[in-house]
């Protein structure tokens, strides 16, 4: 596939007014098939095309950057189709789909050296991500005055994803910074080989897109913590619980996981999680579409059924949760809870089976307990929309009920 080929401009050869063509899982390499002399022309490597070598400065050509794949090069948009359609037969012929992955908040967390806090100085993380030992979690970018911490069973996750997805880096940090990491999560250059696209290569600003990546929107998952960022494939999304270890990326949410000396669990923290998800999506894809031809599957749908069964059932009633002068419809919380497979409505009936409120008090969450419903706080919903599975509701208390028994599954550990 694409990206464990060696990308190099083609060789010019003109015979008899013909041209070689690059061979059809390639760009740029050439074997056997011929078209005509450009134009049009399929592709431009530093300026030139690399069929003919005309100069793009004196052509009319649009097309989709790839640098990431190779400096300078662009292809026109009809060899972006022949090359999407052949990734997705090497793709299907391998029973594999595509992987976009996140780093920052997703994959790792990083910080400036001189945003490290005093309470991670005093315990010495510096030091501990200095420390020559193969299985440490925490590691300096000398280079970018940088810390980075790998989230907890990352390694064990590329290695399983990788058997199901043909898997990206996508970041909107810069080429130098993305690579850095991608030596960091995959050294031995197993996993992404060329595939890392930084913000240098997004067609559009702010925005991430799979213009760039080969293959077929419908083969793709998405895994990133931004969900504004993916504008125009918010159904190839799995939204990430964002991943804030150290001091500077939790400023407005108390002590930091470093300075507790916690972390996620790797038995069933976030990335652990995801995997099973990813799992049951690979076999729902390739295995429980009898009837389908393969070529004619979209994974699209297979995310939106299995996120609806996660609430599937569940009736919600929110009291005084979002603004008064607000349409409840229209907040995210709401919407989340309905892609979740919940019904919402704005009045309590005996058909309700959760009250969300941020306080016991309201007539509603009152009315929850004298029908014995469940009472419960809003996170709750962001829970079951992180973990794909409906949570246990009693440990999402509403404050002035009970005391709060919702605490986040940590492990106490030493620096790694």
């Amino acid at each position: 596939m694409i990206g464990h080929k060696r990308c190099r401009v083609a060789e010019q050869h003109q015979d008899q007014g013909t041209a070689t063509r690059p061979e059809e899982d390639a760009i740029g390499s050439v074997k056997d098939a011929q078209i005509k002399i450009c134009p049009p022309h399929t592709g431009f490597i530093g300026g030139l095309c690399y069929i003919c070598g005309k100069n793009q400065d004196e052509e009319d050509f649009t097309g989709v950057p790839f640098g990431y794949i190779a400096e300078g090069l662009r292809l026109s948009n009809s060899e972006m189709d022949r090359l999407s359609g052949s990734e997705v037969k090497n793709l299907l012929r391998e029973r594999k789909l595509v992987l976009i992955l996140d780093l920052d908040h997703t994959l790792i967390n990083s910080t400036r050296l001189h945003d490290i806090s005093a309470a991670e100085m005093d315990l010495g993380i510096q030091s501990a991500a200095s420390k020559n030992d193969p299985d440490r979690s925490l590691f300096t970018l000398q280079g970018m005055c940088m810390l980075t911490k790998l989230r907890p069973f990352v390694r064990k996750f590329l290695e399983e994803a990788s058997n199901m997805f043909e898997m990206y880096i996508y970041t909107m940090g810069f080429k130098a910074y993305a690579i850095e990491i991608a030596k960091l999560l995959d050294p031995g250059n197993v996993y992404f080989d060329s595939k890392v696209i930084s913000n240098s290569d997004c067609t559009q600003q702010h925005q991430k897109g799979l213009d760039v990546v080969p293959g077929a929107d419908s083969l793709a998952v998405v895994l990133d913590d931004t969900e504004y960022v993916w504008q125009k494939h918010k159904e190839n999304l799995i939204l990430m619980e964002r991943y804030h270890y150290f001091a500077a990326s939790c400023r407005h949410s108390g002590q930091s996981l470093s300075e507790l000396m916690q972390d996620e669990r790797e038995s069933d923290g976030a990335l652990a999680t995801i995997l099973d998800v990813l799992k049951r999506i690979h076999t729902i894809f390739f295995d429980l579409g009898v009837g389908t031809a393969l070529s004619s599957r979209d994974v699209r749908p297979v995310i939106k059924r299995m996120r609806q069964e996660v609430l599937q059932g569940c009736k919600l009633v929110f009291s005084r949760v979002f603004p008064s002068d607000c349409r409840p419809q229209h907040q995210i919380m709401w919407k989340m809870a309905e892609q979740l497979g919940a019904v919402c409505c704005s009045e309590v009936d005996p058909s309700v089976t959760h009250v969300v409120a941020v306080h016991a008090g309201t007539e509603k969450a009152r009315w929850a307990v004298k029908h014995k419903k469940f009472l419960l706080h809003p996170r709750w919903i962001e829970a079951c929309n992180y973990r794909w599975h409906r949570q246990p509701e009693e440990d999402f208390p509403v404050p002035g009920l009970k005391e709060d028994k919702g605490k986040e599954k940590v492990a106490e550990i030493p620096f790694s």
